[in-house]
């Protein structure tokens, strides 16, 4: 399963994000892309989207990239399921895109949370 991790730039995402979900041994199994890991400009073209059979994203902090990625996402009808951190207010616009807005308490969660989406979509190819 080909998986991206969107995100704002506004945070820690290196390791508050990219290092808990490379942990995960289960995780390791999938193809994951994080956009900001290898290349400092990773612009995708709306065909780069075309490839993913999931969309994940940390929505606790705005970032206008993140819902240009969203919307072309969705558009292609990829899954999308959106995180935030207890504390924070999620924009009310992803209500637009997914039902999936799912806030967790700690990293240690929501990687567990991710863990279980992608154990069910794997079932759901078979």
């Amino acid at each position: 399963m080909k998986i991206y991790f969107g995100h704002s730039k506004d945070f820690d995402y290196e390791n508050e994000y990219y290092k808990p979900i490379e942990e995960n041994e289960r995780l390791q199994e999938e193809t994951l892309i994080f956009p900001h890991k290898y290349e400092k400009n990773n612009k995708h073209t709306r065909e780069f989207y075309t490839g993913l059979d999931l969309f994940i994203a940390e929505v606790s902090y705005k970032a206008t990239g993140l819902g240009i990625e969203l919307g072309f996402a969705s558009d292609l009808n990829i899954p999308i399921y959106c995180f935030y951190k207890k504390g924070t207010k999620p924009n009310s616009s992803l209500k637009c895109i997914t039902n999936e807005i799912i806030e967790y308490e700690s990293t240690e969660q929501l990687v567990k949370y991710i863990e279980n989406i992608v154990l069910k979509l794997s079932k759901n190819k078979k």
